[in-house]
């Protein structure tokens, strides 16, 4: 087959029009913007907000190919709600420095703890994913998610003073409800106990209510599990129905004492 035939079967198995890699990029430019200009001392909001502006109307011509969606109107709404995220996201902060013991100080959760950047981008992204903003806020979640391994979706619903402790291995499935004072430690999954794609609109990922803490490597999965309130979940439990409130829940191992005779 000679250059042009191959080129010509390139161009004919390029089948996605709206498939554009810039709006990742573009994305990823924004959500930085959007991260500095919201906590960095010497980056000022308000000179920045121009720029915020032009770059997400770039996500509006990249990302809003439906002409049945009306995204140009949904920055205002955005940006009237960026000082109640900041504000929840400052709940984050303090609730990570004053249970992490390993903390010296406020600035560094802002700086150095991967699970605070994971749950900020989650935020921040949920806000646009409420308003139905196409593909952008996943793009914002896996741009959070190659950065710290924590892999949030956009749709969970999680409330305040939430902590992610270590972070790596992290995920949280779509239409999981995380309630207040939650923390939870590497390696948790709250996943869905199906993954057929007629599930795709009913709850599949679990509940987690009031002051629960999730240790690591647990999973917790489907959409009709709820771990009451107060509750513990030890290290690699593995979950598949309701827990009530107040209740501990441990993975026991297997010890095998090595003697002469099984030695090998």
């Amino acid at each position: 087959m000679d250059r042009k035939a191959i080129i010509n079967k390139i161009k004919q198995n390029k089948i996605q029009p709206n498939l554009k890699f810039r709006l990742k990029r573009e994305t990823e430019a924004f959500t930085d913007l959007l991260f500095l200009s919201l906590f960095d001392i010497e980056t000022p909001f308000e000179e920045n907000l121009p720029e915020l502006e032009k770059r997400f109307d770039m996500l509006v011509k990249l990302a809003c190919w439906d002409p049945d969606k009306l995204c140009s109107s949904i920055w205002e709404e955005y940006f009237q709600s960026l000082p109640k995220i900041l504000q929840k996201l400052n709940l984050d902060a303090e609730a990570i420095a004053a249970c992490d013991p390993a903390s010296l100080s406020i600035e560094e959760v802002y700086l150095a703890y991967p699970g605070f950047y994971a749950i900020a981008i989650y935020r921040l992204a949920h806000e646009l994913y409420k308003k139905k903003f196409p593909l952008v806020p996943r793009l914002m979640t896996e741009y959070a998610h190659r950065q710290t391994g924590v892999d949030i979706n956009p749709g969970a619903r999680i409330g305040k003073s939430f902590f992610i402790d270590h972070a790596t291995g992290v995920v949280i499935g779509e239409t999981a409800v995380i309630h207040d004072h939650v923390k939870i430690y590497q390696g948790v999954t709250l996943g869905a106990l199906y993954v057929t794609k007629s599930l795709s609109d009913t709850k599949r990922h679990p509940t987690i209510e009031d002051n629960v803490t999730i240790y690591a490597n647990a999973t917790i999965l489907g959409g009709e599990t709820v771990i009451g309130a107060n509750s513990i979940i030890g290290g690699n439990a593995w979950l598949t129905g309701s827990v009530p409130p107040n209740s501990k829940v441990y993975h026991t191992p297997e010890i095998e004492i090595r003697t002469q005779d099984n030695v090998i």
